[in-house]
């Protein structure tokens, strides 16, 4: 037969051997031992049997955290590590309220009345007052600890600064237990210099980290609705923590949700050691080029560098025209008048169930439960499908007037557009290096235009004013637990915003744009605590503290109305970087 293309090259029962030698012994082991292929056979089945039982015995937990999905492996951090902070916080406040008590009547004649002892006006307002300077404490040294948070990510990466944040605050739970037995004056002493403790390790901190490994994992198209189920996570985590706490505070004594928080401080420590990814510092966006070189970051300038973000920004337009663009600096003054007005809602309803309906702490454990809890389910189940679906929407109807925004955040190499993070910036925990799953993540679609995040931002802040002008309405106890109910459903404001705030700047300042966003929430934060935590405080010693919620709405109202201002930088533009910049001058200048 001649010989075509589609003829084999080797003949038939030759294909397997490569020697004439292996032909002769292949065939006389055939010929010679007919039941050579049955009994392999067998054997092969027992090798894989052997294997398989081997491996099933092999499988550990540590193992099977690695082949969870990144996200879901953050996500479950956040809302461990939320749960710890939270066993706390409802025991504190009812804490505050009975040293008050006690320091109260120090100086004023015993009860001799009917009912509680400690339900009165002025216990009420000086419970406001002291909390409001504990939360003020806590915020400023906050404010320093997420500067040092953002430091200490590009000193030891994601991984080890967040297990520090974790674990500082074991030591500051145990030194509050001595605040809890001292009581009186004295107990409110001790609480308020346990905050500086915080400056190492705290809540706002461990939040930017997580934040700050979202943003670095997670595809653009994903970060918005992924930033909305970690907040949601945030709150599941309060959910749990506040009714946890409560509860076994009134079953076990006030200091007994301390020692809980200590032990769960712990496991969350372990469980951030073996089930996050190890992300460098140098293999961070940006990292490489603040790593080396004779412009590296000293200690001062990278510990402030967050700072930077916050000024104007130099675009550079189609047409070759360098413009200033303020849509991030107006942006976060929108968030910072935002936080002002609503960070306050959950303790403001606190404080209003305490002074006027004389919730205990289980009472209070409840109320701040299902308010956490309500969040949560807003944010992890409706959100995503809010942003998904108005993304969509949205651009729909701009798709006839303009071409889509490419932001800055696509803007980098088309080859690893679909790959953010690389495999070997990973290090799996200890054994497990060739189980892990590679992080491959889905580039953002055409169909998924982030102007709807900032549209979403703006009416967020609309009903949330709406609903915390309803609550000043309550007159009776069910009152305050629907208004508990129906506020979390106008809570996606910080969420949209830090996904805005990622888009608006470019990867190398993803992580500082985070970090400086954080900054501005927590100045809000401290400034909505101090400000509303002496309004509630006078507004209750006149006897109309329902009044205050009416400053939160119209608040609201002004944060909505800054925001209109905010925009993305124009179709086409590209972002300046103060490098760049400043090499295309020394550039221009040598050729001169």
């Amino acid at each position: 037969m001649a010989a075509d293309e589609t003829t084999p090259l080797l003949p038939n029962g030759t294909g397997t051997a490569t020697t004439s030698g292996n032909n002769v012994d292949t065939n006389n082991s055939q010929l010679s031992s007919p039941n050579t292929d049955s009994e392999n056979t067998t054997n092969n089945h027992h090798d894989v049997n052997n294997n398989n039982t081997k491996a099933k015995w092999t499988l550990n937990p540590l193992t099977l955290l690695t082949r969870v999905h990144v996200e879901t492996r953050i996500l479950l951090a956040a809302f461990l590590i939320t749960t710890s902070f939270s066993f706390t916080q409802v025991p504190i406040f009812y804490a505050f309220h009975l040293m008050e008590c006690d320091d109260f009547y120090t100086h004023h004649p015993p009860y001799t009345g009917l009912g509680d002892r400690c339900s009165r006006n002025e216990i009420a307002a000086g419970t406001a007052t002291d909390f409001s300077f504990l939360a003020m404490s806590t915020t400023i040294c906050g404010t320093v600890n997420l500067f040092f948070a953002g430091w200490l990510v590009k000193k030891i990466g994601l991984r080890l600064a967040l297990m520090a944040q974790v674990l500082v605050p074991a030591i500051r739970v145990l030194t509050q237990i001595l605040g809890v037995l001292a009581g009186g004056r004295s107990g409110i002493v001790i609480f308020q210099a346990t905050q500086l403790i915080t400056v190492l390790g705290g809540p706002v901190g461990y939040i930017l980290i997580i934040n700050i490994m979202v943003g670095e994992v997670v595809s653009p198209a994903r970060r918005t609705p992924v930033f909305g189920m970690l907040q949601g996570c945030f709150m599941l985590g309060q959910a749990v923590g506040y009714l946890t706490g409560g509860m076994i505070g009134d079953a076990w004594g006030i200091r007994r949700p301390f020692e809980v928080a200590f032990v769960a401080f712990l496991v969350s420590t372990a469980y951030v050691q073996l089930a996050l990814p190890y992300v460098s510092p140098e293999s961070m966006a940006g990292g490489g080029k603040k790593a080396g070189g004779p412009k590296a970051e000293g200690v001062a300038a990278g510990f402030f560098a967050p700072l930077r973000v916050l000024a104007p920004q130099r675009v550079r337009l189609r047409s070759g025209k360098v413009i200033k663009h303020l849509g991030v600096l107006v942006l976060c003054t929108g968030v910072f008048l935002g936080v002002l007005a609503t960070d306050f809602a959950a303790m403001l309803i606190q404080m209003y169930a305490t002074a006027v309906f004389e919730f205990r702490q289980s009472d209070n454990g409840w109320l701040m439960s299902e308010f956490a809890l309500m969040r949560a389910v807003f944010l992890i189940v409706l959100f995503p499908r809010i942003i998904s679906s108005g993304r969509k929407w949205y651009a729909k109807r701009q798709s006839k007037r303009q071409p889509r925004r490419e932001s800055m955040s696509d803007q980098r190499d088309p080859a690893t557009q679909g790959l953010l993070i690389q495999p070997d910036q990973l290090e799996a925990p200890m054994g497990t290096l060739a189980e892990e799953e590679p992080m491959v993540t889905q580039p953002p679609t055409e169909t998924e235009d982030t102007h709807f995040d900032l549209f979403f931002l703006r009416w967020s802040l609309v009903a949330d004013g709406l609903l915390t002008s309803c609550t000043a309405l309550a007159t009776k106890k069910w009152h305050i637990y629907l208004a508990a109910a129906m506020l979390p459903f106008a809570s996606g404001t910080a969420p949209a915003a830090k996904g805005v705030m990622t888009e608006m700047c470019s990867p190398e300042q993803r992580a500082d744009a985070l970090n400086a966003l954080t900054l501005v929430e927590n100045i809000g934060r401290l400034a909505t605590q101090g400000f509303f935590g002496f309004v509630f405080a006078a507004l209750a010693e006149a006897g109309k503290p329902h009044l205050t919620f009416y400053c939160n709405a119209i608040l609201a109202m002004i944060a909505a109305s800054v925001l209109i201002f905010s925009r993305f930088p124009p179709n086409g533009s590209e972002l300046i970087e103060a490098d760049d910049a400043e090499e295309h001058v020394n550039g221009s200048n040598s050729s001169e």
